[in-house]
């Protein structure tokens, strides 16, 4: 069990009653070991933490599902979200009871609102990754960062199996975190460099048509996460 919640990491710049909340939902699915029903009770609670962020990012007093359908709107976060906000009115109405889920089944979901907690306690992704461009860290960290960042982002939900100007936002995601991940992890061979900077053409060519705010952050990221290996690797003229 405790491998199974290892992944499970609390953001440091949460509030008390946030922190309080993830921590709680994390340990009942560790203790589900013990009680099963606590796998489900686990994501129950950790829709606590989600409301709270969710109300204090968008400013407005409402019901969870109001909250999270403006926050889909406007690009927040993935609509893969309310599905723990359905369970939670299944339980409520007795449509199901708190054997629902499983210990694994729990901890994919609960993983997915810290996620998104984590995303929203930042600042706009498009502004940091623009500032990324400009910021005086090392090449080497800030690649590093950038990298565990994006690996641990929810891909925009609604863009699953759509291309804009032939380019495949799935695949094109895929190919340049695996390209980052062999850079850090040793260096790009010829070939690999090569791929890196058609990836970046595509990249340069599909993010102003991205008109999604989540969804522009993510690549806008992607890009200047792509960006930074290549440098190192300018092509020659030919």
């Amino acid at each position: 069990m405790h491998a199974l919640v290892a992944d499970l990491v609390l953001p440091g710049d949460a509030s008390m009653y946030v922190m309080s909340a993830m921590e709680t939902s994390r340990e009942l699915i560790r203790h589900s070991y013990y009680r099963y029903e606590f796998a489900t009770v686990a994501v129950m609670h950790s829709l606590y933490a989600l409301e709270h962020v969710l109300a204090e990012r968008l400013a407005v007093d409402k019901p969870l599902q109001d909250l999270i359908e403006r926050a889909v709107d406007a690009g927040l976060i993935a609509a893969e979200l309310d599905r723990g906000r359905l369970l939670r009115d299944k339980l409520t109405q007795g449509a199901v009871t708190s054997a629902a889920l499983g210990p694994v089944r729990a901890t994919e979901m609960v993983r997915v609102v810290f996620d998104a907690v984590s995303l929203l306690l930042r600042p706009s992704a498009v502004a940091e990754a623009t500032a990324a461009d400009t910021s005086g860290a090392q090449p080497e960290d800030q690649l590093a960062g950038l990298w565990e960042e994006h690996r641990r982002a929810l891909f925009p939900a609604s863009f699953r199996g759509v291309d804009i100007e032939g380019v495949d936002l799935v695949l094109l995601d895929a190919d340049v975190h695996g390209l980052v991940q062999r850079e850090l992890n040793g260096g790009l061979d010829d070939r690999g460099i090569a791929i890196l900077w058609a990836c970046i053409a595509d990249l340069e060519k599909i993010v102003p048509l991205i008109n999604e705010e989540y969804c522009a952050a993510y690549f806008a990221r992607l890009r200047t996460m792509a960006k930074l290996p290549a440098a190192r690797h300018i092509p020659t003229a030919t």
